[in-house]
């Protein structure tokens, strides 16, 4: 990202922020999805924070996504930090409950208030980019509860932590859209526990076809 597009980005964001609080579409109607994609956004009123998940140039070969974060700070929300990749999405289809893709994760602006010591004491601002199957209804994220739409196929999930837990996300549970939990992620878990099942029972296949 030049530093133009960045300054635009960063522009944008608090403006994406309200439409999400408003209860509207997070894409700005003026901006062509063909130059900037808003995948997904989530905003955590109680403590202030909100993550945008954007794509740009999504058609292109040079497509790279971005995971940007605000903090509602002196009054107003303000652009934090975020990172950068390029696109490695799955495909439609290739998720059959959820999959946690990489996010981004900065220290809470209150670090400014009394440093030195507020770099040891101030949050992080951590998110991470959830990929859904076709059956999943809602995330509950921690004790927060993130909607998808029918036919959605990304969210991104938001939280402020203190800095010695930035490692650690909240447990991460997939519901169907009749209500019922179709899997889940722990803490530090690399694969949802349908996977894990899964993985489990062809190991145990395998194993009684060998004999063992």
């Amino acid at each position: 990202m030049t530093g133009d597009q960045a300054q635009i980005v960063e522009r944008l964001l608090p403006g994406v922020v309200r439409r999400v609080l408003g209860g509207r579409v997070a894409q700005p109607w003026w901006l062509p999805r063909r130059a900037l994609t808003v995948v997904a956004a989530d905003v955590d009123v109680g403590v202030g924070v909100g993550a945008v998940w954007m794509v740009a140039r999504p058609r292109s070969a040079r497509a790279r996504e971005y995971v940007e974060l605000v903090e509602w700070y002196d009054g107003q929300w303000r652009y934090v930090g975020g990172g950068s990749a390029d696109v490695d999405g799955p495909a439609d289809g290739d998720v059959e409950v959820i999959e946690v893709r990489g996010g981004s994760g900065t220290l809470s602006l209150t670090r400014y208030l009394d440093r030195p010591q507020s770099f040891g004491t101030a949050p992080w601002i951590a998110c991470v980019r959830v990929h859904l199957g076709p059956d999943v209804g809602h995330l509950l994220v921690g004790d927060r509860r993130i909607e998808a739409s029918p036919g959605q196929r990304g969210v991104v999930a938001v939280w402020k932590v203190a800095q010695v837990r930035r490692l650690v996300r909240p447990v991460i549970v997939a519901v169907g859209r009749d209500g019922s939990e179709l899997s889940r992620m722990g803490p530090l878990a690399s694969l949802d526990s349908r996977t894990w099942a899964r993985v489990r029972e062809q190991l145990r296949g395998a194993g009684e076809s060998e004999g063992l």
